[in-house]
């Protein structure tokens, strides 16, 4: 597995653009499966999950083709199979966003347990609240899940939970189901709202876009389509972090504002300042990073939840931002019980932190940071690992860095265009010993 090597200690500066949106292209990818006809997905990240997930739909049938760079041709007119594969299936957690659109098309799917970060536990049992609602039935076999229906009905649904793997399935099972499906409680998260976009333009009848509540009128069959994937509001929320926790000034090119209201409002909570100059942000991490007391000279909070409250995929880079300011803060991540764990690695490198419990951690800064060997555990703890060893001193070894570069494109290449010190490392190929012959 290839590493990182960083040496920290220095700021940076200049402009760094954000990717297309991971969570939007994966379940972009999947819709493409419910039409025979071509879909052209834009502004594509070239991620290792991307790249997975085109690989699981190429395993079915699809013929796929990247026409650029970031640019993607999905054609799935001869899906042979219902089967993702399984080694592929259990790298990934998006693999499971195959069902909805595998059921929809074929009546049937087996999928094996989805991948992923090992953040917790992460539940299924929304998709199957919304699979039988909508007629199918579900049975688990040798850990393998089999979902059939002869025919697909839209009824009233009220999800469990905001899920928005649960959402996206159930809307992409739902969008050729005969009759209307309302589906409450649902996620709104920008991903969501451009995977109900691209299916809008592909010829669903979807309203509500960005509401709790989705109406969904079943068509028969959906066409092909071209949509362009929005920025990732969570690479921004990255870079916000990189700026503040590294002490310098970046602009982000093209920043989504529309998705950073509560993104922004936490790092604000960091003393963070920012700007809008045209379409980009300018991160001014170079000035004082004092946290914001609550009134009365309260200990303040940063919290996340369902979208639009503080993105769980940005709490791990909060935190980190958190050991460079100065002041006292609480990271509450309430979504999943295993993403702080990552913190021992932080207080080894000099950190101040207190992990009350699996959801709740103390944070006192600022901290002197020393470089230190790592190893990345999920995408965004990984992340949140390289923006702590920039900030350090000296240099540190991250390794798994395939976990980092599963959400985030070419991250050293565009890190080092600011100013930063990283280089990757290859694994060195084992030195065999000489045959000696009889």
């Amino acid at each position: 597995m290839a590493s990182f090597v960083v040496e920290g200690g220095s700021t940076l500066s200049g402009s760094i653009r954000p990717a297309g949106n991971k969570n939007a292209a994966l379940p972009c990818i999947s819709a493409a499966l419910l039409t025979e006809e071509p879909v052209v997905l834009e502004n594509v990240p070239r991620i290792l999950d991307v790249e997975t997930l085109v690989e699981i739909a190429a395993g079915l049938g699809a013929a796929v083709e990247w026409l650029d760079a970031t640019t993607l041709r999905i054609e799935a007119s001869r899906i042979r199979s219902g089967s993702p594969d399984a080694g592929l299936a259990g790298r990934i957690r998006a693999s499971i966003l195959m069902a909805g659109p595998l059921l929809a098309r074929l009546g049937r799917v087996r999928i094996p347990p989805p991948g992923g970060d090992v953040i917790g536990r992460r539940r299924l049992d929304t998709h199957f609240l919304a699979f039988r609602a909508l007629g199918a039935e579900i049975s688990v076999a040798e850990r393998v899940l089999e979902i059939r229906a002869e025919e697909l009905t839209g009824r009233g649904i009220f999800l469990d939970e905001p899920s928005v793997t649960g959402t996206e399935n159930a809307v992409m099972a739902a969008v050729t189901a005969r009759g209307t499906t309302l589906l409450r409680n649902v996620a709104t998260e920008p991903h969501v709202q451009d995977l109900c976009g691209l299916l809008n333009r592909m010829g669903a009848r979807i309203s509500g876009i960005g509401t709790h509540i989705l109406r969904i009128e079943g068509v028969g069959v959906l066409r092909g389509a071209r949509f362009r994937l929005g920025p990732d509001h969570i690479e921004v929320g990255s870079f916000v972090g990189l700026a503040a926790a590294t002490g310098s000034v970046l602009r982000i090119e093209d920043a989504p504002r529309a998705h950073l209201d509560s993104t922004l409002l936490g790092f604000g909570k960091l003393g963070v300042e920012v700007e809008f100059d045209g379409p980009d942000l300018v991160v001014r991490g170079d000035r004082d990073r004092q946290i914001r007391r609550d009134a009365f000279g309260h200990i303040p909070r940063i919290d996340d939840g369902p979208w639009p409250g503080f993105p769980p995929d940005l709490t791990s880079i909060a935190l980190v931002t958190a050991t460079q300011c100065t002041g006292t803060i609480v990271v509450h991540e309430k979504m999943f019980e295993s993403r702080m764990f990552f913190t021992d690695k932080l207080v080894a490198m000099g950190a101040q932190i207190i992990l009350c419990d699996p959801h709740r951690a103390v944070v006192v800064g600022p901290s002197a940071l020393r470089g230190q060997r790592l190893e990345s555990p999920d995408i965004r703890a990984g992340m949140a690992l390289l923006i702590a060893a920039l900030a350090a001193e000296g240099a540190s070894l991250i390794q798994n860095i395939g976990q980092i570069e599963r959400g985030y494109q070419a991250i050293d290449t565009r890190l080092r265009a600011l100013g930063a010190r990283i280089r990757r490392e290859e694994p060195r190929e084992p030195v065999r010993a000489p045959d000696r012959g009889a």
